[in-house]
């Protein structure tokens, strides 16, 4: 009889719950680190998560909480990480206990600032994890309606087929399908960019564009992500596939989305900080847009949107002017 492989969610959030709440319905024991003390209290006696998606109920013998990151990891065989990008390596930094022998899944969609490096490339360098060890869990798929048991579809990339399959079958059921890819690189980024795409859609809807430049923008997206990507990872895939198209569209145009929510405000005139702020949820976005165009400088990918976007966010151009520019860049 094969060895239980224990399964540990590192995150406090929406996506770490919703993921949690898909591995309850499959393994009989998850370990679940967050940060905060009174949610995991709040947890253990009310099965629910004050903070992030708190209609959704926990049966409790099935947890192990804890908010220490060692215990979590010391503990698990497989790690998923779905905390922000932007903190990381500030949670990691905390470590005292190995990582070179657990098998890491990120649900990050973002890029590590501390080294510019998508999720599974800033383990593979900076904490020695072989690829082979290291997966993706991407989209299309949002923490919302994932409470709300609306069917999601999700795509689990991992150099080793078996360790996505094992990810995938843990995630899937009745209203989660997975598909498994070993696209790990290019998931990565498309789940990255999508983002800015996201914002850009969003200052878009937010400066009065309607929705025949939303489907414009869209289109010209999935091309720029193409471009981007290739130069990145250059293998054969569809850039139409979910989880790449399907993330974009969901991210760009969803109710739900953080991104386009933060781009929707700083079209109406809000600044950086005070659309972060009445938010007071992190839009990976931001962050990517300074990684990504930064990156482009290497690469040399044509990519007017992320241009755009980068200038509005950090050179503190005007929105209604560049957006009015980006129009006849694109097609």
């Amino acid at each position: 009889m094969s060895e239980i492989k224990k399964i540990g969610v590192i995150g406090g959030g929406s996506w770490a719950t919703a993921i949690t709440k898909m591995l309850c319905n499959n393994v009989t024991e998850v370990i679940w680190y967050m940060r905060n003390e009174g949610a995991i209290e709040h947890l253990k006696a009310y099965k629910h998560n004050p903070n992030y998606l708190s209609s959704v109920e926990f049966d409790v013998t099935k947890l192990v909480l804890t908010n220490d990151i060692n215990e979590a990891v010391a503990q698990a065989d497989y790690l998923i990480f779905a905390i922000p990008s932007a903190f990381l390596e500030t949670e990691l930094q905390k470590l005292t206990v190995s990582l070179t022998d657990k098998i890491i899944f990120s649900a990050i969609k973002g890029i590590v600032p501390e080294t510019s490096l998508i999720v599974g490339e800033h383990f593979h360098h900076a904490y020695d994890i072989p690829y082979y060890n290291i997966g993706v869990i991407t989209g299309p798929c949002h923490a919302e309606e994932v409470a709300l048991e609306r069917l999601s579809y999700l795509t689990i990339a991992c150099g080793d087929e078996n360790k996505a399959k094992f990810i995938a079958k843990n995630l899937s059921g009745n209203y989660i399908k997975t598909k498994i890819t070993d696209d790990i690189i290019g998931t990565e980024y498309a789940a990255m960019l999508k983002n800015i795409y996201a914002i850009a859609a969003g200052i878009a809807h937010g400066l009065g564009y309607g929705d025949n430049f939303q489907s414009v923008i869209m289109s010209n997206a999935i091309r720029e992500m193409k471009k981007f990507i290739r130069k990145v990872h250059k293998m054969k895939r569809n850039i139409n596939d979910s989880a790449y198209l399907g993330d974009l569209l969901v991210t760009g145009y969803s109710v739900f989305s953080r991104n386009r929510m933060f781009g929707n405000m700083i079209g109406k005139g809000y600044t950086v900080k005070s659309a972060m702020m009445e938010m007071s949820m992190v839009a990976e976005g931001y962050y990517a847009t300074k990684s990504a165009y930064k990156l482009n400088q290497g690469y040399g990918a044509k990519t007017p949107i992320i241009d755009a976007v980068h200038a509005i966010l950090y050179e503190n151009k005007n929105a209604k002017k560049i957006f009015k520019e980006l129009t006849d860049k694109l097609d």
